[in-house]
């Protein structure tokens, strides 16, 4: 397979394009850092929503996509389904919450709400963690995906890939900041939506595929259909939907679907313009993330069955591209090139306007932490706005390099994606109950990001490798994981002292959470003869909120089971969910509107 002369014109007029909005942005990206990492907290929800779905939609999620279908059929995207739960949670719940703390950074909050020396260290110490290494492992995780696509399509080595690609994602992030991140996102998501639908389209009818409904009655195709798992499996039972929507949702974190919101997502509600657009945002997002963009994937997944049923049948229809990275995840790009000429090019275009997207608002998200958490905290607190957008630019260059030499080590999707759950397993439920519970602490945060790191590190590397046990499942990981770091940070917070009063009394006041886990400290303000609720009368939403969450992801849930259901031909319950659907959707927007108005009255 070679790309047309037409192809490559479409692919340099939207490199081209990329650059030039990056060059727009530039013009006002400079003038502070508020500018820079938060657009000057004036963007539209509706370009915040898109960006939101444009840097979750990576050129590696088609790959994870087509890994998960081809080993554990449609039913173990529950994986990722499952963190449904956590957005609308996000949406209803924090989304307000985040946007009245008026911080830069999600790690700015440490101070706002902890106290003392170890709330500083705290947020510097992430700062670098989260800002450089795992975001770091994140980017590469993504990289390894447009490895792939370019030894498949381009017929590049890995170096060539990454140089000309992240190179050209450099300038226009340094450049732009976020502004230029958030226009180009803009562009970058309509480009890929069409190349991986076009790309679905003309794939389940090649004549190797036949048409979709040959597809669909393949005997290796069959048995990866259902949107659910075998219910007489308990282990497919336990592992694909049990723990996902019992478990993993809340307790674990994971970049994009943090609980309680945070990364790039916190900076997008950040940037809004108030607290309903910081609302309506992640509500798009969710929506479009879950809803409308499967399907596509998961058809190309289920055809590559079809074409590639072997790993060893890609191998040897690629055998000039290293072995080790010919996976299940290579599928995806392995039946791109089956693509004809013209639409290539913009299939190809658009699996890089995915790559991009995702990594221009990762290296911005690392650069803010980089400059507002670490440098301007702690190393030059007097800096002024020149200089931090200076060091972000720098910071942004920097994380492309490094990221590009650890891309190099990885080979395959769902190893990162595994890694990265493993790493934040049991940690989700303290960024849930910090902004409810005053007795979070930042020995809290601290002790469950190094007792999870730990648990982590001897499940994945030392318990079966090093030590002679039997190897574990992943969902004997995970439960240990988030049983073992709960149970640890739950002991480190009655053992050490409570955040400052005054800290506490100042949160309270900016934020307003609400609830029985805020009475102690409404409690002690009373007896200091200090007020901390706007209105007395004022209701506490969290409730009505987490009615919003279940109806709004039901709502989501069964869009996505409708369209499956329809593509599969089953019109009677797709009709069924259909309804289902829209029904849902009315009674959210009610139940959605009440709660403005209750805030509003407030």
């Amino acid at each position: 397979m070679l790309l047309s002369t037409f192809d490559w014109i479409i692919i340099f007029a939207f490199f081209v394009i990329s650059l030039g909005i990056g060059l727009y942005a530039a013009r006002t990206a400079g003038s502070s850092a508020a500018e820079f990492f938060l657009s000057g907290r004036n963007m539209p929800w509706w370009l915040l929503g898109v960006s939101m779905v444009a840097t979750t939609f990576s050129c590696d999620t088609p790959n994870l996509v087509t890994d998960i279908v081809r080993q554990s059929g449609v039913a173990g995207n529950w994986a990722w389904w499952a963190f449904l739960l956590t957005g609308m949670l996000t949406v209803f719940l924090f989304a307000k919450l985040w946007r009245r703390s008026d911080v830069m950074t999600d790690l700015e909050f440490y101070e706002l709400r902890y106290s003392g020396e170890m709330a500083a260290f705290l947020r510097g110490f992430r700062a670098i963690y989260l800002g450089v290494f795992f975001n770091v492992i994140v980017m590469a995780t993504v990289c390894l995906a447009v490895i792939k696509i370019g030894a498949v399509m381009l017929q590049w080595p890995a170096w060539l890939t990454l140089a000309v690609v992240m190179t050209i994602t450099a300038i226009y992030s340094s450049i732009g900041g976020l502004k230029g991140v958030l226009l180009t996102d803009f562009f970058q998501f309509f480009m890929a939506m069409i190349g991986s639908i076009g790309a679905a389209f003309i794939l389940t009818q090649l004549p190797e595929v036949g048409s979709v409904s040959e597809m669909l009655s393949h005997p290796q195709v069959m048995p990866k259909l259902n949107m659910l798992p075998d219910f007489a499996d308990t282990d497919a039972l336990l592992s694909l939907l049990i723990l996902p929507l019992a478990v993993q949702w809340w307790s674990v974190w994971y970049p994009g679907a943090e609980p309680g919101g945070g990364g790039y997502i916190a900076q997008r509600m950040l940037s809004a313009k108030n607290e309903k657009g910081a609302v309506g945002a992640t509500l798009l997002f969710n929506a479009t993330h879950y809803a409308l963009r499967p399907w596509p994937w998961i058809l190309v997944a289920l055809a590559s069955i079809v074409v590639f049923p072997t790993v060893e049948s890609m191998r040897e229809a690629f055998p000039n591209v290293n072995p080790n990275l010919v996976q299940n995840d290579f599928a995806y790009p392995a039946m791109l090139s089956f693509l004809p000429s013209g639409f290539l090019g913009l299939v190809v275009a658009s699996l890089i306007a995915a790559f991009m997207s995702t990594i221009s608002t990762q290296v911005n998200w690392g650069s803010s932490y980089i400059v507002n958490d670490f440098y301007q905290r702690f190393v030059n607190p007097q800096a002024t706005d020149k200089q931090l957008v200076a060091v972000g630019r720098w910071s942004t260059v920097l994380l492309v390099v490094v990221t590009s030499l650890f891309a190099l080590l990885l080979s395959n999707a769902l190893q990162g994606f595994n890694i990265l759950l493993q790493v934040g397993a049991g940690t989700g439920l303290i960024f849930i109950l910090r902004w409810f519970w005053w007795r979070i602490n930042a020995y809290t945060e601290l002790a469950g990001m190094l007792i999870s790191f730990v648990v982590a590190v001897y499940l994945e590397v030392l318990h079966a490798d090093y030590l002679g046990f039997p190897p574990l499942t992943f969902t004997a990981k995970l439960l240990l994981g988030v049983g073992i770091t709960t149970v640890g940070w739950i002991i480190v917070t009655y053992l050490t002292r409570p955040t400052d009063q005054e800290t506490l009394f100042k949160f309270y006041q900016k934020v307003h959470p609400g609830g029985p886990g805020w009475q102690p400290v409404l409690d002690a303000a009373a007896r200091e003869g200090k007020s901390l609720e706007l209105n007395s009368q004022r209701p506490w939403d969290v409730p009505r909120a987490l009615l919003c969450m279940m109806v709004g992801a039901f709502a989501i849930y069964s869009a996505l089971f409708a369209t499956g259901n329809w593509i599969y031909g089953n019109f009677t319950l797709a009709l069924s969910l259909t309804v289902a659907c829209g029904a849902s959707v009315y009674l959210l927007m009610r139940l959605w509107t009440r709660l403005e108005m209750d805030q509003e009255s407030a």
